[in-house]
Protein backbone atom coordinates (compact mmCIF):
# COMPACT_ATOMS: atom_id res chain seq x y z
CA UNK A 1 0.00 0.00 0.00
CA UNK A 2 1.28 3.16 -0.87
CA UNK A 3 2.56 5.70 2.04
CA UNK A 4 -0.73 7.39 3.48
CA UNK A 5 -0.96 10.84 4.25
CA UNK A 6 -4.37 11.56 4.94
CA UNK A 7 -4.49 10.11 8.72
CA UNK A 8 -1.11 12.08 9.43
CA UNK A 9 -2.48 15.13 7.93
CA UNK A 10 -5.82 14.65 10.77
CA UNK A 11 -3.45 13.83 13.77
CA UNK A 12 -2.10 17.13 12.55
CA UNK A 13 -5.18 18.65 12.83
CA UNK A 14 -6.29 19.76 9.03
CA UNK A 15 -9.06 19.64 7.35
CA UNK A 16 -9.17 17.24 4.34
CA UNK A 17 -11.76 17.67 1.50
CA UNK A 18 -12.85 14.32 -0.77
CA UNK A 19 -16.10 13.50 -2.87
CA UNK A 20 -17.90 10.03 -2.77
CA UNK A 21 -17.52 8.37 -6.51
CA UNK A 22 -20.15 6.32 -8.23
CA UNK A 23 -18.67 5.85 -11.10
CA UNK A 24 -15.97 3.50 -12.26
CA UNK A 25 -13.47 5.67 -14.23
CA UNK A 26 -9.98 6.01 -13.36
CA UNK A 27 -9.97 9.17 -15.37
CA UNK A 28 -12.28 10.57 -12.66
CA UNK A 29 -9.84 10.11 -9.81
CA UNK A 30 -6.88 11.25 -11.66
CA UNK A 31 -9.19 14.66 -12.30
CA UNK A 32 -10.30 14.97 -8.47
CA UNK A 33 -6.47 14.36 -7.67
CA UNK A 34 -5.60 17.13 -10.23
CA UNK A 35 -7.97 19.23 -8.71
CA UNK A 36 -6.27 19.28 -5.37
CA UNK A 37 -9.19 16.96 -3.73
CA UNK A 38 -7.37 15.00 -0.44
CA UNK A 39 -9.17 11.68 -0.92
CA UNK A 40 -12.28 9.91 -2.86
CA UNK A 41 -14.89 7.89 -1.37
CA UNK A 42 -15.00 4.68 -3.41
CA UNK A 43 -18.93 3.76 -2.31
CA UNK A 44 -19.90 0.61 -2.78
CA UNK A 45 -23.18 0.97 -0.64
CA UNK A 46 -24.91 3.43 -2.92
CA UNK A 47 -23.33 3.08 -6.03
CA UNK A 48 -22.54 0.18 -8.27
CA UNK A 49 -19.00 -0.19 -8.00
CA UNK A 50 -17.58 -3.97 -7.19
CA UNK A 51 -14.73 -4.63 -5.28
CA UNK A 52 -12.04 -5.29 -8.21
CA UNK A 53 -13.65 -1.79 -9.85
CA UNK A 54 -12.60 -0.21 -6.76
CA UNK A 55 -9.15 -2.35 -6.73
CA UNK A 56 -8.49 -0.08 -9.94
CA UNK A 57 -9.45 2.87 -8.91
CA UNK A 58 -7.39 2.73 -5.97
CA UNK A 59 -4.58 1.96 -8.22
CA UNK A 60 -5.39 4.93 -9.96
CA UNK A 61 -5.59 7.02 -6.89
CA UNK A 62 -2.15 6.00 -5.49
CA UNK A 63 -0.59 6.71 -9.01
CA UNK A 64 -2.03 9.79 -8.50
CA UNK A 65 -1.34 10.90 -5.12
CA UNK A 66 -4.92 11.15 -3.55
CA UNK A 67 -5.65 8.31 -1.04
CA UNK A 68 -9.01 5.67 -1.41
CA UNK A 69 -11.30 5.31 0.73
CA UNK A 70 -13.88 2.50 0.41
CA UNK A 71 -17.23 3.12 2.10
CA UNK A 72 -18.71 -0.52 2.58
CA UNK A 73 -22.43 -1.54 2.18
CA UNK A 74 -22.79 -2.64 6.14
CA UNK A 75 -20.44 -3.60 8.99
CA UNK A 76 -19.77 -7.04 7.67
CA UNK A 77 -16.02 -8.61 8.69
CA UNK A 78 -15.70 -10.00 4.68
CA UNK A 79 -16.57 -6.55 3.44
CA UNK A 80 -14.46 -4.53 5.51
CA UNK A 81 -11.36 -7.17 5.12
CA UNK A 82 -11.69 -6.73 1.24
CA UNK A 83 -11.41 -3.17 1.16
CA UNK A 84 -8.73 -2.91 3.16
CA UNK A 85 -6.66 -5.55 1.46
CA UNK A 86 -6.86 -4.26 -2.00
CA UNK A 87 -5.07 -1.35 -0.75
CA UNK A 88 -7.43 1.25 0.43
CA UNK A 89 -6.00 3.54 2.47
CA UNK A 90 -9.38 3.52 4.93
CA UNK A 91 -12.72 2.13 5.34
CA UNK A 92 -16.19 3.19 5.81
CA UNK A 93 -18.67 1.68 7.48
CA UNK A 94 -22.21 2.52 7.80
CA UNK A 95 -24.95 2.65 10.36
CA UNK A 96 -23.20 2.54 13.52
CA UNK A 97 -25.44 2.72 16.40
CA UNK A 98 -23.84 1.24 19.59
CA UNK A 99 -20.45 0.74 20.73
CA UNK A 100 -20.37 -3.21 19.64
CA UNK A 101 -20.97 -2.11 16.31
CA UNK A 102 -17.78 0.34 16.35
CA UNK A 103 -15.89 -2.56 18.63
CA UNK A 104 -16.89 -5.27 15.31
CA UNK A 105 -15.90 -2.31 13.14
CA UNK A 106 -12.22 -2.25 14.79
CA UNK A 107 -12.08 -5.81 15.20
CA UNK A 108 -12.47 -6.69 11.04
CA UNK A 109 -10.26 -3.45 10.36
CA UNK A 110 -7.08 -4.10 12.40
CA UNK A 111 -4.90 -7.34 13.04
CA UNK A 112 -3.69 -8.18 16.95
CA UNK A 113 -3.58 -6.62 19.42
CA UNK A 114 -6.53 -4.38 18.24
CA UNK A 115 -8.70 -6.51 16.42
CA UNK A 116 -8.66 -9.90 14.73
CA UNK A 117 -8.51 -8.81 10.62
CA UNK A 118 -7.90 -12.37 8.22
CA UNK A 119 -3.83 -12.54 7.52
CA UNK A 120 -2.56 -12.53 4.52
CA UNK A 121 0.47 -11.47 2.87
CA UNK A 122 -0.30 -11.96 -0.70
CA UNK A 123 -2.59 -9.15 -1.07
CA UNK A 124 -2.05 -5.82 -2.60
CA UNK A 125 -2.16 -3.76 0.61
CA UNK A 126 0.77 -6.13 1.78
CA UNK A 127 2.40 -5.63 -1.67
CA UNK A 128 2.19 -9.31 -2.48
CA UNK A 129 4.53 -10.32 0.44
CA UNK A 130 7.35 -8.32 -0.70
CA UNK A 131 7.93 -6.68 3.22
CA UNK A 132 7.41 -10.34 4.61
CA UNK A 133 5.78 -10.26 7.97
CA UNK A 134 6.63 -6.80 9.28
CA UNK A 135 4.03 -5.42 6.83
CA UNK A 136 0.86 -6.08 9.28
CA UNK A 137 2.09 -3.57 12.11
CA UNK A 138 2.66 -1.12 9.31
CA UNK A 139 -0.97 -1.72 8.19
CA UNK A 140 -2.49 -1.67 11.46
CA UNK A 141 -1.09 1.93 11.85
CA UNK A 142 -1.58 3.35 8.72
CA UNK A 143 -5.35 1.73 8.16
CA UNK A 144 -8.03 4.86 8.70
CA UNK A 145 -11.57 3.56 10.22
CA UNK A 146 -14.16 6.02 9.78
CA UNK A 147 -17.83 4.79 10.95
CA UNK A 148 -21.07 6.14 9.87
CA UNK A 149 -23.36 7.60 13.29
CA UNK A 150 -26.21 8.76 11.09
CA UNK A 151 -29.34 7.97 13.31
CA UNK A 152 -30.71 9.06 16.61
CA UNK A 153 -29.81 5.69 18.20
CA UNK A 154 -26.26 6.44 17.27
CA UNK A 155 -26.11 9.78 18.61
CA UNK A 156 -27.85 8.39 21.96
CA UNK A 157 -24.98 5.92 22.46
CA UNK A 158 -22.30 8.31 21.02
CA UNK A 159 -20.13 8.08 24.47
CA UNK A 160 -20.08 4.42 23.96
CA UNK A 161 -19.05 4.48 20.26
CA UNK A 162 -16.49 7.33 21.23
CA UNK A 163 -15.00 5.26 23.39
CA UNK A 164 -14.19 2.24 21.17
CA UNK A 165 -10.01 2.37 20.43
CA UNK A 166 -8.93 1.55 17.48
CA UNK A 167 -11.45 4.42 15.46
CA UNK A 168 -9.91 7.40 13.77
CA UNK A 169 -13.39 9.35 11.88
CA UNK A 170 -16.73 9.66 13.35
CA UNK A 171 -18.68 10.70 9.91
CA UNK A 172 -22.02 12.04 11.32
CA UNK A 173 -24.65 11.42 7.90
CA UNK A 174 -26.83 14.12 7.59
CA UNK A 175 -29.37 12.70 5.31
CA UNK A 176 -29.78 9.59 7.06
CA UNK A 177 -30.45 11.84 10.48
CA UNK A 178 -32.62 13.83 9.16
CA UNK A 179 -34.59 10.57 8.60
CA UNK A 180 -34.58 9.04 11.68
CA UNK A 181 -35.70 12.90 13.20
CA UNK A 182 -38.65 12.35 10.77
CA UNK A 183 -38.15 14.55 8.36
CA UNK A 184 -36.19 12.67 5.37
CA UNK A 185 -34.26 15.40 3.59
CA UNK A 186 -34.74 18.11 5.24
CA UNK A 187 -30.79 18.57 6.15
CA UNK A 188 -30.60 22.42 6.94
CA UNK A 189 -33.54 21.96 9.39
CA UNK A 190 -32.04 23.29 12.91
CA UNK A 191 -33.15 19.75 14.54
CA UNK A 192 -30.48 18.24 12.26
CA UNK A 193 -28.13 20.63 12.44
CA UNK A 194 -27.94 20.85 16.27
CA UNK A 195 -28.00 17.66 16.97
CA UNK A 196 -24.92 17.17 14.74
CA UNK A 197 -23.17 20.61 15.86
CA UNK A 198 -23.68 18.83 19.34
CA UNK A 199 -22.01 15.20 18.73
CA UNK A 200 -19.25 17.33 16.85
CA UNK A 201 -18.20 18.83 19.86
CA UNK A 202 -18.68 15.59 21.91
CA UNK A 203 -16.38 13.69 18.86
CA UNK A 204 -13.42 16.66 19.20
CA UNK A 205 -13.30 16.58 22.56
CA UNK A 206 -13.03 13.06 23.04
CA UNK A 207 -9.45 13.58 20.39
CA UNK A 208 -11.31 11.91 17.54
CA UNK A 209 -11.91 13.73 13.98
CA UNK A 210 -15.31 14.93 13.29
CA UNK A 211 -16.61 13.81 9.80
CA UNK A 212 -19.32 14.72 7.63
CA UNK A 213 -21.35 15.09 4.05
CA UNK A 214 -21.90 18.73 2.28
CA UNK A 215 -23.20 19.13 -1.10
CA UNK A 216 -22.61 22.51 -1.32
CA UNK A 217 -18.93 24.45 -0.57
CA UNK A 218 -21.09 26.58 1.49
CA UNK A 219 -22.24 23.56 3.58
CA UNK A 220 -18.73 22.60 3.71
CA UNK A 221 -17.23 26.13 5.32
CA UNK A 222 -19.97 25.67 7.81
CA UNK A 223 -19.11 22.54 8.85
CA UNK A 224 -15.65 23.10 8.99
CA UNK A 225 -16.10 26.43 11.33
CA UNK A 226 -18.27 23.69 13.63
CA UNK A 227 -15.15 21.64 13.97
CA UNK A 228 -15.28 18.83 10.85
CA UNK A 229 -11.99 18.55 9.57
CA UNK A 230 -13.01 15.09 7.64
CA UNK A 231 -15.28 16.41 4.69
CA UNK A 232 -17.15 14.57 1.90
CA UNK A 233 -17.69 17.21 -0.65
CA UNK A 234 -20.64 15.78 -2.90
CA UNK A 235 -20.41 12.84 -5.31
CA UNK A 236 -18.81 12.74 -8.92
CA UNK A 237 -22.03 12.25 -10.40
CA UNK A 238 -23.26 15.52 -9.00
CA UNK A 239 -20.75 18.03 -9.64
CA UNK A 240 -20.72 16.59 -13.57
CA UNK A 241 -24.80 17.41 -13.07
CA UNK A 242 -23.86 20.83 -12.07
CA UNK A 243 -20.63 21.25 -13.97
CA UNK A 244 -23.11 20.78 -16.88
CA UNK A 245 -25.46 22.26 -16.00
CA UNK A 246 -23.49 25.73 -15.79
CA UNK A 247 -22.01 25.31 -19.06
CA UNK A 248 -25.49 25.21 -20.57
CA UNK A 249 -26.76 28.16 -18.75
CA UNK A 250 -23.51 30.25 -19.61
CA UNK A 251 -25.20 29.45 -23.15
CA UNK A 252 -28.73 29.37 -23.27
CA UNK A 253 -28.86 32.15 -20.07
Amino acid sequence: MAEDLLKTRLKNGEVVIGPFVNLASGALIEIAAYAGFDFVILDTEHGPLDIGTAEDLCRVAHGVGISPIVRVRENDPPQILRALDIGAHGVQVPQICNQADGEAVVNAAKYTPLGMRGVSPYTRAARYFVDGAKIFERLNEESMTIVHVEGVEGLENLDGIISVEGLDVIFLGPYDLSQSLGIPGQVSDPRVVDRMKEAAEKINSAGLTVGTFADSPETAKRWIDAGVRYISLSVDTGIYLQGCRQILQGVRG
